[in-house]
């Protein structure tokens, strides 16, 4: 994988996505940013997989944001319907915001609006890749869903209209794609990144369905260049909010310590984590992914609150909201 590709093929019931998360040179401020074609939380694009499989990932698009920092959190995906959406090899438009790749940087610009309370959020993220990775592995025994790092370890520089906010820090950048629905394969998952000694880590524990768990440790040098490297030992972390298990790897006789919770819901936390990874302590972002609470009928039910669908004919996430 040599940059991003906007313009690859998706199957039907299929996704791909481009993955971003930055902190703050400080570590006060973050943001994750997450391009869809095909929406896999959408609770739209589950009812059009249950009605046919051929539903078309293109009319379950959109762009996640998230903003972190000390004035609290901000976090928005409308889905974008198939008109909406605009695809070339270097520029994905998805309604009002769009994703540009020129070679050197991707640049977001982002247009949209918060939910469940509606505010605007418009600015510029751009990410500079220190160097770009080819590294990409099968996460099932089918080979149907797909996972790579774009850019092991960037700059990244926020220039944010709305809210007034600005700052540079570093970041990371990676990429899934699958030709089929991700519940059905996987039960869910832990994953973090870290820097570390003369480059980045990466684990990657994911529980499949036909019990044959996998689990990825990877480190990435300067140059992009990945090398697997033995896994350090699996460590239970505080449970959230909403009773989702957390956990992590971390160096023996290293007691990782969950930092912030940067997102809470009933089937996904974000978190920062103060660990010790391959020799190196650093602060790790962390994702946890409980698909079992994803695909339960109260979670889908709640969804729907949290990621609106854009009315055909508008191309704008909520035009009343300036």
């Amino acid at each position: 994988m040599v940059g991003p590709r906007f313009d690859e093929p998706v199957a039907a019931g299929g996704y791909a996505w481009w993955y971003v998360d930055a902190l703050s040179d400080d570590q006060r401020h973050g943001i994750t940013l997450i391009a869809m074609i095909g929406n896999v939380f959408s609770p739209w694009y589950a009812f059009a997989r249950a009605r046919s499989r051929a539903a078309d990932p293109l009319d379950h698009c959109g762009l996640n944001v998230a903003l972190y920092g000390p004035r609290g959190r901000r976090w928005m995906l409308t889905e974008r319907r198939r008109e909406h959406v605009h695809r070339e090899p270097d520029r994905l438009a998805l309604g009002p915001s769009r994703v540009e790749w020129n070679g050197a940087c991707l640049t977001f610009r982002i247009d949209e609006v918060t939910s469940p309370l509606p505010s605007r959020v418009r600015g510029v993220v751009r990410v500079y890749p220190s160097a770009l990775a080819s590294y990409r592995a099968p996460l099932d025994r089918e080979g149907r869903h797909h996972w790579g790092p774009v850019a092991p370890h960037a700059r990244v520089e926020v220039e944010m209209e709305r809210p007034g906010l600005r700052w540079t820090g570093d970041g990371y950048v990676d990429a899934n794609a699958g030709s089929a629905p991700l519940e059905d394969a996987f039960s869910g998952w832990s994953w973090s990144r870290a820097a570390i000694r003369g480059g980045t880590s990466v684990l990657y524990d994911i529980a499949r369905r036909d019990d044959t768990p996998l689990t990825l440790a990877l480190a990435f040098d300067a140059s992009g260049e990945a090398r697997t490297v033995p896994a350090p030992p699996r460590v239970a972390l505080s449970g959230t909010r909403w009773g989702l298990e957390r956990a992590t790897r971390a160096d023996a006789h290293c007691q990782p310590a969950v930092l912030r919770t940067l997102e809470d819901t009933p089937f996904y936390a974000r978190s920062l984590l103060d660990t010790r990874v391959l020799g190196s302590s650093t602060t790790a972002m962390h994702e946890s992914l409980s698909l079992d609470r994803f695909r339960s009928a109260w979670v889908r039910l709640l969804l729907p609150f949290r990621l609106p669908r854009a009315p055909r004919g508008l191309n704008r996430s909520d035009r009343q909201c300036r």
